[in-house]
């Protein structure tokens, strides 16, 4: 958990700076105990790459989506990813492929049809990396500050 809060605090921080109006600073998305609840989720799996001494280099959340009985959605299986980041100092290592390909192969083995994400625009880098993953929008939200 420590090594998840660290990158979890990472990200936030990307996304205070890009978005301060949006996120506050010195922030993380999960309390321990909400954190403890998630890793606990069948529905909800977490992918975690470390290296060889144990340190978290990078994780993905990431939660099954599916809708059932809509009248206007099919109901295919999605995994979404909810949060994708590596540690600032193992960036450019091939950490954050390794640990989206592997959450492809989990998809694929659990009967997904797609993977999904959001990124927000103040994250030109992690935009760079999805495109560069071959992932294409299929959505997109925008806004009209006031």
């Amino acid at each position: 958990m420590d090594g998840i809060n660290r990158l979890l605090y990472q990200v936030a921080g990307v996304h205070h700076n890009g978005r301060p109006d949006l996120f506050k600073g010195n922030a993380k998305k999960y309390s321990d105990d909400e954190l403890l609840t998630v890793i606990q989720d069948d529905e909800r799996p977490i992918f975690v790459g470390v290296d060889d001494k144990d340190k978290v280099m990078g994780y993905a959340f990431c939660m099954f989506r599916q809708h059932k009985n809509d009248q206007v959605m099919t109901p295919i299986r999605t995994l979404y990813i909810d949060d994708l980041c590596v540690d600032e100092n193992n960036r450019g290592q091939h950490v954050g492929s390794g640990i989206y390909n592997y959450v492809l192969d989990f998809a694929r083995d659990s009967g997904c049809y797609n993977v999904t994400l959001n990124v927000w625009e103040c994250n030109p880098s992690a935009r760079k990396f999805y495109d560069a993953m071959g992932l294409v929008p299929y959505k997109t939200g925008m806004e009209k500050l006031l």
